[in-house]
């Protein structure tokens, strides 16, 4: 079976969204695929997914208010088929903590290679609003070229 892991920083907005959204994606599309998240710090290992970004996601009828967020490891070297960054900064931390070949999620949905944005640079829930949707498009485009 087929697994991917999609990584931010903190594990608390972006990728707790996109294993949430990949997850809807994967449901709709009967695929046998799982789906995890992580971060590539530790600052809020333990911690559920912040409150917007909960917020966000149950507008679309997704549930992410379970994810508990957790730093990668290298036992994700072996585990997981493909691995996706939410920025470069992420890619770059990915490869440099030896796993093999990071894609980046900017790099699917026509967004040109541009990195998703961290929410939290936008101001109110603008930017929960908008990561969501282009979280929504690259993960789709994702799965349907990497797994369909």
């Amino acid at each position: 079976m087929k697994k991917i892991l999609f990584v931010c920083l903190g594990n608390i907005c972006r990728s707790p969204l996109a294993e949430g959204i990949a997850q809807k994606h994967i449901a709709d599309m009967q695929l046998n695929v799982e789906v995890d998240s992580a971060g590539t710090s530790n600052w809020h290992k333990g911690e559920h997914p912040c409150s917007n970004s909960i917020k966000i996601a149950k507008q679309h009828g997704i549930d992410i208010s379970q994810q508990i967020s957790r730093p990668i490891s290298k036992k994700d070297i072996d585990d997981f088929y493909y691995v996706v960054a939410m920025d470069e900064r992420n890619r770059e931390e990915l490869l440099s903590f030896g796993f093999p070949k990071v894609y980046k999620l900017g790099d699917f949905g026509g967004y040109g290679g541009k990195d998703v944005p961290d929410p939290y640079f936008f101001p109110g829930f603008e930017g929960f609003e908008k990561v969501y949707e282009m979280v929504y498009l690259t993960t789709k485009d994702f799965i349907e070229k990497k797994l369909v």
